[in-house]
């Protein structure tokens, strides 16, 4: 399938559309996978024009059926995420706490609303994840927990778990539980 058809309806700079709030008629499934790593691959082809890849992510969601849409106002094309859609590139400190970037160039800030959430990828690794926009989400990329780790600090929950993390945004963000001989 060609893409072009699919991106005529959306602008190529500005804010994220509201794709939320659309309910377009035509439905069908696109051959477009996002790999765990973060890379598109849209019939067999990896897209290496990271414009492209950042302009297609703003049109994704994930519907509570589970599944992954690319969403215009007229049509929407459901597509395969191995695991999540997005994966966490850099992370910075400052005064307000850890601030994230994702692969596409989303840039935001750990606190209430982001907040870092432990869970399996399809390998069954725990590994954190953080909740980004329209019910997707991004995995923390490996560089980027390590320099999380180095900055964490160990907290005993209420349950009497021992679990590593830190505070960003004025809230307490788990990067995992540690084993009772880490502790």
């Amino acid at each position: 399938m060609n893409l072009e058809p699919l991106l005529e309806h959306v602008e190529p700079v500005g804010q994220i559309p509201p794709v939320d709030s659309w309910d377009p008629q035509q439905v069908g499934e696109m051959d477009l996978i996002i790999v765990a790593d973060g890379r598109w691959v849209h019939e067999g082809t990896v897209i290496g024009r990271p414009r492209l890849v950042r302009l297609l992510s703003t049109l994704l969601r994930r519907e509570q059926d589970g599944h992954h849409y690319l969403v215009t106002p007229v049509e929407k094309q459901r597509i395969r995420v191995e695991d999540r859609p997005f994966v966490i590139i850099d992370a910075e400190r400052n005064e307000e706490g850890w601030w994230l970037t994702t692969n596409v160039g989303d840039r935001l800030c750990l606190d209430d609303v982001h907040r870092l959430r432990v869970s399996d990828t399809p390998d069954g690794v725990a590994v954190p994840e953080v909740a980004i926009r329209f019910g997707l989400s991004a995995r923390m990329g490996r560089n980027v927990f390590y320099r999380l780790v180095d900055a964490a600090e160990q907290r005993t929950t209420d349950t009497g778990r021992v679990e590593l993390g830190l505070t960003s945004g004025g809230v307490w963000q788990p990067l995992g539980e540690l084993s009772g001989e880490a502790s």
